[in-house]
């Protein structure tokens, strides 16, 4: 059977890293490198209004060069965010990813956001399935010899 991102979730957790739209990037970049992500959702109240990842503020800060405590958030956030249903399968993640080539997948049930996955997430769960079909495989081969 293939892993949801419900079941993937349910053993990463539903922590939801955001900022608010009015925040200032430096603020938004200071909470990526204290909690360790490479991306932050965009938050308007319980709206999800963006994403802010590294790749945004390098292209949209740095090469324009922006002042990072001055410019704010939803200047430079990702509006147009591609979210996905907890149903889905992690190889339907990873071939979505693949092609959107995005790192980050804010993770929406009736409305609202319930958790987010990383790439790092889904490549992990991945070979974790990978693993476990030839752990399966070889056991059955074993017993059938």
């Amino acid at each position: 059977m293939k892993k949801t991102v419900r079941r993937l979730l349910e053993e990463k957790g539903h922590a939801i890293h955001w900022v608010a739209p009015e925040a200032s990037v430096y603020v938004a970049i200071e909470q990526m490198a204290t909690r360790g992500v490479g991306a932050l959702l965009v938050m308007d109240g319980e709206r999800l209004a963006g994403i802010l990842s590294e790749r945004d503020y390098a292209r949209q800060v740095i090469l324009r060069g922006r002042s990072s405590k001055e410019t704010r958030v939803d200047e430079i956030m990702t509006s147009e965010v591609v979210g996905v249903d907890p149903d889905r399968t992690v190889e339907e993640c990873m071939a979505l990813m693949t092609e959107k080539r995005i790192r980050h997948l804010p993770v929406i049930e009736n409305s609202q956001v319930i958790g987010v996955i990383s790439i790092g997430d889904v490549v992990h769960a991945a070979l974790a399935e990978r693993d476990f079909h030839i752990q399966q495989l070889e056991s059955y081969i074993a017993t059938a010899g």
